[in-house]
């Protein structure tokens, strides 16, 4: 008896799905990236994914919410409680460690339309958000806090861009870590005296 929409079972399709775009995006960027491409790398029908995104932005917006999870993930452990100029420019380098070494997941966060209907992107970036903002208002209790987590979080973005843009030279990864660093002393030092 051939399965009805009731019963159909893929395991985990949801996930198949997922990994099925993260793959793609690695290899041909996000030009590549559709529901159908997803199917066949996931090996079901061309209809299986929209059990779980009603279509394309749904998709990169989960594909998305992953990333920043997996950045969070990567900035924590770069330090678990960052607290110090230092530990801050120890995060903003892991922050552009992440971008060059997942450059289209990384586009996907942060260039991609997202779904307009969920919720959850917003706030996985929120995360982000607050995190930097903890160890701004910790490092530098007289900053204005809002203000400078922007700058911070803008600079750092900034550089993770221009090294994947090919603007600023990425081959050498201890270059990067010390132009990274660099950058963020700098405007620690010029608000500091502002």
């Amino acid at each position: 008896m051939p399965p009805t929409s009731a019963s159909y079972h893929h395991g985990d399709l949801r996930a198949a799905c997922l990994r099925a775009a993260r793959e793609l995006l690695e290899e041909n960027g996000s030009g590549g990236l559709s529901l159908r491409a997803v199917a066949r790398r996931a090996g079901v029908s061309a209809t299986a994914p929209y059990r779980h995104y009603a279509d394309r932005d749904a998709l990169v917006s989960a594909v998305a919410v992953e990333g920043y999870r997996e950045l969070v993930g990567c900035l924590a452990a770069a330090h678990p409680s960052p607290s110090t100029p230092d530990d801050l420019a120890a995060v903003a380098v892991a922050y552009v460690r992440f971008a060059l070494e997942h450059p289209a997941l990384f586009r996907v966060m942060f260039v991609e339309t997202c779904d307009p209907s969920g919720d959850e992107r917003g706030t996985v970036t929120a995360v982000v958000s607050e995190y930097v903002g903890t160890i701004v208002r910790h490092a530098f209790p007289d900053a204005d806090p809002d203000a400078l987590s922007t700058a911070v979080w803008a600079l750092v973005h900034g550089l993770a861009f221009l090294h994947l843009d090919g603007r600023l030279d990425a081959a050498n990864p201890e270059a990067v870590a010390d132009r990274v660093r660099a950058a963020v002393h700098a405007l620690l030092t010029a608000s500091r005296t502002a």
